[in-house]
């Protein structure tokens, strides 16, 4: 591993790292306004149309334990590339559709490209970095990052209003070439030949099996799952909440929701700045704490005054604050919890994060569509994964003490 004192992240290093992780969420989120449009041109009610994003989500999770051991054979740089060229090609499949099944293929195809930016750009810092500096580094890439989903919904509504749904399209598949350019001129090998898997394909993939046994992984993995699983619940129910049950309005949901953003992107910006002075354990430890405090908030409000929108996103926005805190930091680790499989740690890491976000949303979605009349089914969820969150920290800290003394 390179001594982070000597060297310094080439600055176009890091651009094509932030580009190539941004390439999933972008693709992911830019078709919402675009959901009823399918419906039209291709005679489907919306429970298709919204396949496509079901199934976009599937295919990252899947994806992500494909890259991550390959990677640990044959090097990142490969991958990267590779995604690349197939997350274009699914964009072109997409563009040229002509029925839903052709659409839901395409957005297969454009996941399974888009995900390799998201799993090597976390390999090849933790490659280069230690604990500390990673997620100093990873947090810095989140805050950059993080603009892709939330600016693709404003963004594709545009291009949709202006040019029809085929714009999305074109617009990423121009930025799968742009990225593709900046790659093959501003990124290196990161992981170098002494430092790969020499054994077969097959066996690569029993790391999974390794690092299931590594109880450090697993605390750190959960704890980022968990974390994240707030926040995807927050993402299925919110709608359904302000909209629905607060009468708000669609262009209000768009604001608050770029509000939610600002202050996960100002606890991630934190987190590049404290990371190195404090340690990775006590960012974890700040931020898993911030997120329940913000979970019991939300429920304490709801049950005495009564959330309307404005204390309904500012509440969750503390949740979003310490996130920030505490997902990169703990991705980080995870990443680095077994040094000799970094690739297939990022990968499995990140489809349990993606696994269990997915479980999280249709649990709160399926509670809201029961019980009809009150947000208490998602705060619940919501505060239930932030619980989750800091207790597979304390534990993870706790059998790691054990094993010290």
């Amino acid at each position: 591993m390179q001594d982070t004192q000597d060297s310094k992240m080439p600055r176009m290093f890091l651009v094509a790292v932030i580009l190539i992780s941004m390439c999933g969420p972008l693709g992911m989120n830019i078709i919402l306004p675009s959901l009823s449009s399918y419906q039209e041109v291709f005679k489907t009610d919306y429970a298709n149309a919204q396949l496509t994003l079901t199934f976009y989500l599937s295919a990252i999770a899947l994806a992500q334990l494909i890259y991550g051991p390959i990677s640990d054979k044959v090097g990142r740089k490969p991958i990267v590339l590779f995604g690349l060229i197939v997350f274009a090609v699914g964009s072109l499949i997409c563009l040229f559709s002509t029925s839903i099944e052709m659409m839901i293929f395409g957005r297969m195809v454009q996941a399974f490209g888009g995900c390799s930016g998201m799993v090597m750009g976390r390999a090849m810092v933790r490659d280069l970095y230690k604990d500390d500096e990673a997620a100093s580094v990873i947090a810095y890439m989140t805050m950059a990052i993080v603009l892709a989903p939330t600016l693709a919904p404003a963004l594709g509504g545009i291009l949709e209003d202006q040019f029809g749904w085929q714009a999305s399209f074109v617009f990423v598949l121009g930025f799968a070439c742009l990225v593709l350019a900046v790659v093959l001129s501003g990124i290196r090998e990161t992981l170098p030949g002494n430092k790969r898997h020499n054994s077969r394909f097959a066996s690569l993939f029993m790391s999974y099996g390794h690092l299931l046994k590594n109880p450090k992984f697993m605390a750190y993995t959960f704890q980022v799952s968990f974390c994240t699983a707030a926040y995807f619940a927050f993402l299925g129910g919110s709608s359904f909440v302000l909209l629905d049950l607060m009468g708000g309005s669609a262009s209000q949901l768009g604001i608050l929701f770029v509000v939610v953003s600002l202050f996960y992107i100002l606890g991630n910006f934190g987190t590049a700045r404290l990371a190195k002075k404090l340690g990775v354990p006590w960012m974890i430890r700040l931020g898993t704490i911030i997120i329940v405090i913000g979970a019991l908030l939300l429920c304490i409000w709801e049950l005495t005054i009564g959330l309307g929108p404005y204390s309904f996103f500012g509440l969750m926005s503390i949740v979003a604050f310490g996130n920030g805190f505490c997902v990169s930091s703990g991705l980080a680790s995870a990443i680095g919890a077994d040094p000799e499989r970094v690739g297939a740690a990022s990968g499995l890491a990140g489809s349990l994060q993606i696994g269990l976000g997915a479980v999280s949303t249709y649990i709160a979605g399926s509670l809201l569509a029961a019980y009809e009349t009150t947000p208490m089914p998602l705060l619940l969820v919501i505060l239930g994964c932030c619980v989750l969150g800091l207790l597979s920290f304390l534990l993870g800290e706790r059998y790691s003490r054990r094993l010290t003394y």
